[in-house]
């Protein structure tokens, strides 16, 4: 277990050491580019073939969260960049991966995760009104479309990457990729 979770944590180094930010740009700005490629791949294809989303599905994929997702319901994701976790405080990302946190990173990363249900629809950033929802990890999320869409003020920075919709995929939604991390009012990190 502790080789897996060190492999996560080098991958995500490894990809992290790759990406730089450009400090020049319009972080709100969406993009909603339509990619068919990405409308032909399901849920859970999307966020593995994401190379900027990889620490994301890593700790999903760690803590069993991917099969939740490959059931017939929908789901809304937001889907924190690896730069997202690489500005949490140092160690922090560790530390959520150790053996004695696992229920501590199940509640962070069902916080990313809206579950529409069996017939849906996902949250698609045109039907966003300011509001909450509820997080699959059961609490609260703000909703805003004010200065461009936002969930619990972070904004949406790359929107509506959709995934099939038929019966026989392994995961049915929606991804939007957020550039910070999203921590439930409920948890609190300081004793970490």
């Amino acid at each position: 277990m502790k080789k897996k979770l060190a492999a996560i944590a080098i991958a995500a180094s490894l990809v992290l050491v790759g990406c730089g930010s450009d400090s020049s740009s319009d972080e709100t700005a969406v993009d909603n580019t339509d990619v068919s490629t990405e409308a032909q791949s399901d849920l859970i294809a999307l966020l593995e073939g994401n190379p900027e989303l990889s620490t994301f599905y890593a700790a999903l994929e760690s803590t069993g969260e991917l099969i939740r997702m490959q059931g017939s319901q929908f789901f809304t994701v937001f889907a924190p960049t690896n730069d997202a976790f690489a500005a949490l405080p140092e160690g922090l990302l560790d530390k959520l991966l150790l053996p004695e946190n696992y229920n501590l990173l199940v509640r962070i990363l069902t916080y990313h995760l809206i579950n529409t249900g069996t017939y849906g629809p996902a949250v698609f950033t045109a039907d966003v009104v300011p509001g909450e929802i509820l997080s699959l990890e059961g609490s609260l999320l703000a909703m805003d479309n004010a200065n461009g869409v936002t969930v619990n003020g972070v904004s949406v920075i790359t929107a509506d990457i959709e995934a099939k919709t038929c019966d026989t995929c392994r995961g049915r939604g929606v991804i939007h990729i957020i550039d910070q991390v999203l921590v439930p009012p409920t948890v609190d990190l300081s004793g970490l």
